[in-house]
């Protein structure tokens, strides 16, 4: 079944962009924030509202990398599961996530009010629900008890009309849904003036941390007090990096020959996945958006088969008429199931935000209160839980030794073992291809058209080899999740600079 619109979120396809100036020449600030996605437009409203003066860098467009590709849900659980937070830590620690992440949703909730922002805010309930047959039931019901203990409002009843069968489920009421392009795009629109200053492409090249810190981008330098990186996964290098695990994930709206099911945010678990499944309706129409099929950057090729897997998933439940948008977002799953959020180790005036799973529109407005605290010198009740300097090694450990091993992995493989085709002429159409010409490791890409598109295959980050990804044309790090374009111009993850051109006489 194709789809009208190949990697193009229904967010950005469906929400037009407001244009913001770009950063020309030097300005000082208190607080430069590098990206406009949820984490950084909501640490720059608090900070704007409490007088500081804000540069928001962001090098593509206002709410353009995850948070336009996110599902739009809005919850206290979390993708790690409430029970692991409890296991890894403890009850104290359950019950910090729940209410941080419930404050946020309100949060969200009195910006839209506050700003009256067309962004389809909703309130619905949250579903994690297992069908006969999975052997699931214990999973949904120690996720129940675990809610139950964070002292959120749940009950292990399907509502009349429920759209899938069921085995066990849990049922929280009072989460919500929106649009979260159209809600950045607001709470941004709502915020530029005298005290806070967007500019879009605006590419930073380089943090400096000191008294003052100095941001370089392409355009500039602005001098400030304080940096916050709201940028997923922080630019540069940083030791977060090597306790977190990048993962691509999957999503496709559709077309139903029915009705859509009623609002609400459904979390199917299934022995090796996990889906999300949401109605969405626009003056366009009604869709039903799922999203899946994880699995870690740069770490498969032949990623087509995860659309085509979600697309089996959707018909054999429910009566699609057609496929309309496809697209994939990453998330970095923490090693002890918490983010970090705080001030980055070996660094006083620079704040991170990132390991946020697939909970990211959420955990981003988290940080954005903790962050302001912090710049504030205000307390924050949970700033000390999410602190990226905290020692958790008995939660931590486990998931820490398993990414480490396989970036260590994939830096000596790649290396030692190289090369997929032996000549620039046995890429074909549509194929990318690892290939080591002159002693030079290159990553090469021919178009449809017959073109190649030639970079090159060593990560600007750490030195990893780049993989092909071939649903969305990019070369993936398998290491720490930076992807690049087949032009080799960064899309997204730690990596600052773009893949180097090799010697044009190496384009066939």
């Amino acid at each position: 079944m194709a789809a009208d619109h190949i990697t193009q979120a229904l967010w950005s396809a469906t929400t037009p962009f407001r244009t913001y100036p770009q950063l020309s020449g030097d300005i000082e600030v208190d607080v430069a924030i590098v990206g406009a996605g949820i984490t950084g437009i909501s640490t720059a409203y608090n900070l704007a509202r409490a007088g500081q003066r804000v540069a928001v860098l962001e090098a593509l467009k206002v709410g353009s990398g995850t948070t336009g590709s996110s599902t739009g849900n809005l919850y206290a659980p979390v993708d790690e599961r409430l029970y692991n937070v409890e296991s890894k830590h403890n009850e104290e620690t359950l019950k910090a996530v729940a209410s941080s992440r419930s404050t946020a949703v309100d949060f969200i909730e009195q910006r839209v009010q506050e700003y009256n922002i067309d962004c389809e805010f909703k309130r619905v309930p949250w579903y994690l629900f297992s069908e006969p047959g999975n052997d699931l039931m214990a999973q949904v019901e120690r996720e129940r008890r675990a809610a139950e203990k964070a002292g959120l409002p749940v009950t292990d009843q399907a509502p009349a009309g429920f759209p899938f069968k069921v085995e066990s489920i849990t049922n929280i009421a009072n989460q919500a849904q929106f649009n979260p392009l159209k809600y950045v795009q607001g709470l941004a629109a709502a915020i530029e003036g005298e005290n806070c200053r967007i500019f879009e492409g605006t590419k930073v090249t380089n943090v400096e941390d000191g008294e003052p810190c100095v941001v370089h981008t392409e355009q500039g330098k602005v001098t400030a007090k304080h940096v916050v990186m709201a940028t997923h996964s922080p630019k540069g290098i940083y030791a977060v990096h090597t306790a977190m695990e990048p993962y691509r994930e999957y999503a496709m709206a559709v077309r139903l020959k029915g009705e859509v099911p009623a609002g609400g945010v459904y979390w199917h678990v299934q022995q090796m996945q996990h889906y999300s499944v949401r109605p969405y309706s626009n003056e366009q129409g009604n869709y039903l958006l799922v999203l899946g099929e994880a699995h870690k950057v740069g770490h498969q090729e032949h990623n087509e088969e995860n659309f085509l897997k979600l697309e089996q998933y959707l018909t054999e439940r429910f009566d699609v008429d057609h496929i309309v948008y496809k697209w994939a977002a990453q998330n970095y799953k923490p090693a002890d199931v918490l983010p970090y959020i705080g001030t980055s180790p070996m660094q006083d005036h620079t704040y991170i935000a990132t390991g946020f799973a697939a909970d990211g529109l959420t955990w981003g407005t988290v940080a954005g209160m903790i962050i302001t605290d912090a710049i504030l010198e205000k307390e924050n009740p949970w700033a000390t839980f999410f602190d990226p300097k905290r020692f958790t090694p008995i939660a931590s450990a486990p998931k820490f030794a398993k990414e480490n091993i396989s970036v260590a992995t994939h830096l000596v493989k790649d290396w030692l073992f190289y090369g997929e085709a032996e000549q620039l002429k046995d890429i074909k159409p549509g194929e990318g291809k690892t290939i080591e010409i002159d002693d030079e490791k290159l990553a090469a890409y021919r178009d449809d058209e017959g073109k190649l598109h030639v970079v090159s295959s060593v990560c600007t980050h750490m030195g990893c080899i780049v993989h092909f990804n071939n649903a969305e044309k990019s070369w993936d790090c398998p290491c720490h999740g930076s992807r690049f374009s087949v032009e080799g111009e960064v899309l997204e993850g730690p990596a600052y600079y773009n893949l180097a051109k090799p010697d044009a006489t190496k384009n066939d």
